[in-house]
Formats: C-alpha cells, structure tokens, sequence
C-alpha cells in the first residue's frame, strides 16, 4: 500500500501545473479568452431580455449583482469563473492521462516530467553489447531526445540463430537497449526481454535460448518489410524515450586478425571471423575490420549525430561493441564532422580475450587509431575500492591511469561510476549524472580530478 502523501508534498504536486513550460497556461488563457467572449454573449441577452420587458426586475437584480457594489460586480465573477475554468481542466486532464499513469504517479508532476525531457539536449550514444543500456537507463530521467546507434555485426546466441535463418540483422543488442529506454520496467518490457530456457525431453527446442523480443523484432519485420521499420514499431509498443537505430543496415561480418600464442613458438597472427569468436580467440588484436568494407552508414544514424549535443562512445566491449560501428565509413565522417563534444565512457573492467591489462590510456589509443581525433573528453571511473569478488564474479578494473599533457588530446575526467553490486558494470546514475555534469560543463566541481591523456 502507498503511504499517504504530506501536505507539504501534495501542495508540491499540484504547484508543477504552474510550471513555466508545460504548456497548460497558455491553453487557460485561450480557454479564458473564449470564456469572456461567451461571457460577453450572455450579458448582452440578459440586458436584451431586461429591456423588453421580459425579465423580472429581482431576477434581473440577481443576476447582475446589483446588491453588490459596482467593484466586486466585476471582480468577483472574474476571480469565481477563472477558479471554475481552473478545476474544469486540472479534472479534464487528470481524468484523459489517469489511464496511463503508474499507481501513486501524480498527473501534475508527469507531465511537467515529460515536458522537461522534451527539451532536454539531444545525445548519442554509440555502442552496442550489455554496456550501452546502463547509460540509456539513467540517460532517459534527464531527456527524451536519445539515440541510440548500434552496431549490426552481433552472430552469437539467439540473434546470431535469427541472422543465419531469416537472413535478419542481429536484434539481440536492439532489444536489450530498447528495452533501457522503454518508460517502465513494467509487464511489456520484461516481456520483450523474456528468453525461453525449456527444452524438451531429448534436450532440444527450436526456441531454446531465443529472446521474445528477437522474436518480435523477426515478426515486426516480416510485417513491415524492413528492419528500420520494425524498430519504429517496437518503439510505439515499448512507449520509449528515445529511438534506437542500425549504425547500417548492410549485412557484416566482423573479422580480426588476433595474435595468438602458438605452444613454444612465437605468437601466430590468426584471421577470426565474427564477433563472437573474437574474445574466443584470447589473443591480442591487432587489426578489426568489416567484411565487406564500404557498407553504407544508415542515413538516420548519420543525421543524429549531425544534429547532436553531446555523442557519447560507449560503454561496451571495446573490440566488438563500439569500434564496429566506427569501422562504418559514414559513421565515422559524421562523428568528425559534428561539432558536438564526444564522450568516451571506458570500461570500468578489463575484458578478457579482447582488453586484457589494458588501461584507460590503451582504450583510448585503440579509438584514436581506427577513429582519429574523435575522443574530446575520458570519462573513467575512479572508486576502485570496491573488492573484486563481489557479485560472484573477479573484477579487473582498468586502471584510470595516463601519461603527462600532451596539447591537442583528449581530456580525462574521473568519477565514481561502478555498480557497487556488480562492479564490473556502470551504476546507471552515476553515470548518467556524470554525463550531464559533462554536458553542462560541471566536470571540475561535480567530478572531480581532470587531466590531459596521450
């Protein structure tokens, strides 16, 4: 049962309708204004009425306040029909918007809630993996104007299934930010995120390990004619704060060319095709491109992060997550080109097969080599204290370490930013609090230490 609301904190409520912004103000005054001109009409009958003879004089008196004097005749119609206007639509407003509240949600404070997010700043992020939802899910408090870019070169688990019998994009990393900027977490989105874990008796089944909301992203495809399109109707479905979008819409494979040791030989540069056989590999990357290479970036995508505020790299898996998108041309010219700040938001852990011993310093080289320049500020976590077996897991953090000043790079900006129960992962509003201390121009009182990196 909800506890019952102070008076302090229903006075609080019902103050957001006068909110400059909502929108509500304005639409009182034009309903006032229609108010008067009707009221106008009125008064004209009554004195009609009264000059013919057909009004009784006690009536007539009444109606027009004649026992009151001749300042509170005017005054207090004024002040009881704006009261009356006021109820009539703080109740038609409550009443249209209850249907889609959340229990104990206050009307007042939703739609001041969505009017701020509307115009909040506009940002990208650019990622992929189970690293970019952290920061849609805090992202989405403070605006809704996200996009999400991501990358299409997934073929592991129930999405890579989908990719080689329907010839479909991976929608496995879609979902999963989908389901971050989705309004709630309510019934629709722990569907979406459903996976079916029932076999049968020999140990198969042909939905085995597939998510539903692959599924539906399959079927919405099929419907529309076009993945694009089948993101566009998940959206509606899921009620979200923001639009995810496919860095292209061709068909890739990721390949690398891994260093890895060869028994008691030197280490042997191997050619690994696909994304999920990358960290498989345990070897050191050395080279990551597309196959084929000249894909078209999504037009959509490039478009947003033209338009952007802030672009934000990340966070997710390095190798496989966020350089994918990098590797597409047009995506990587958009980013150079866009005159908004660009955010790396690094790792808080090392990843093992793909970033082992790496540093803040060693992420930041790797972006700088396959997308010069398009770094302007680090953002790393710094509370390192959390011990690394929490969770169940072993937690290597990378170490927020860097080299003297060098002009002309990227700045380094620290914070605490690790989910304290799983430390491998953002905490998503420290994150995303981080991010707008950044967008804001906060860095040095709100979060701490900042420095030059190489």
């Amino acid at each position: 049962m909800d506890r019952p609301k102070s008076l302090r904190q229903q006075v609080a409520g019902r103050s957001r309708w006068f909110t400059l912004g909502l929108g509500l103000k304005r639409w009182l005054l034009v309903l006032g204004l229609g108010a008067s001109v009707a009221g106008m009409g009125v008064v004209y009958l009554i004195l009609i009425l009264n000059r013919g003879g057909w009004l009784p004089p006690l009536v007539y008196d009444a109606l027009t306040l004649q026992f009151l004097p001749t300042f509170w005749r005017a005054v207090l119609p004024l002040m009881l029909g704006g009261l009356i206007m006021l109820l009539a639509v703080v109740r038609l407003g409550h009443n249209l918007v209850q249907p889609f509240l959340q229990p104990g949600e206050n009307v007042a404070q939703s739609l001041y809630d969505h009017s701020r997010r509307g115009r909040g700043p506009a940002i990208v992020a650019i990622g992929g993996g189970t690293g970019l939802p952290s920061l849609l899910r805090g992202l989405r408090e403070y605006t809704s104007n996200i996009t999400a870019i991501i990358t299409v070169a997934d073929d592991g688990g129930s999405s890579g299934r989908l990719r080689r019998e329907l010839g479909l994009l991976p929608p496995g990393d879609f979902r999963n930010n989908m389901a971050a900027l989705s309004r709630d977490e309510a019934l629709m989105t722990q569907l979406f995120q459903y996976r079916f874990g029932r076999m049968l008796p020999d140990g198969s089944g042909e939905l085995q390990g597939h998510a539903f909301g692959n599924l539906l992203l399959a079927a919405l495809a099929d419907i529309t004619g076009s993945f694009d399109e089948a993101l566009l109707a998940a959206a509606r479905v899921l009620s979200m704060r923001g639009q995810v979008l496919p860095s292209t819409l061709d068909e890739v494979t990721l390949v690398a060319d891994v260093l890895v040791p060869a028994g008691d030989g030197p280490p042997q540069v191997q050619r690994v095709c696909g994304e999920s056989a990358i960290p498989e590999a345990a070897g050191e990357v050395q080279r990551l491109y597309l196959d084929p290479a000249g894909v078209r970036a999504y037009p959509y995508a490039i478009q947003a992060i033209l338009q952007a505020d802030l672009i934000v790299l990340g966070p997710g898996s390095l190798y496989t997550s966020i350089l994918p998108n990098l590797l597409v041309r047009g995506i990587t010219a958009a980013v150079h080109s866009a005159r908004a700040p660009k955010v790396y938001a690094c790792n808080l852990a090392t990843q093992p097969g793909e970033t082992d011993n790496y540093g803040v310093v060693e992420h930041v080289d790797v972006l700088h080599h396959y997308c010069a320049g398009c770094i302007d500020i680090v953002l790393a976590n710094d509370n390192l204290a959390v011990p690394p077996d929490t969770g169940g897991g072993h937690t290597i953090f990378v170490q927020p370490t860097w080299p003297p000043a060098r002009p002309g790079r990227s700045r380094l900006v620290t914070a605490d930013l690790v989910d304290e129960q799983r430390p491998w992962r953002h905490d998503s509003t420290k994150l995303a609090r981080a991010i707008m201390d950044i967008l804001g121009g906060n860095t040095k009182s709100n979060i701490g230490k900042s420095e030059q990196v190489a």
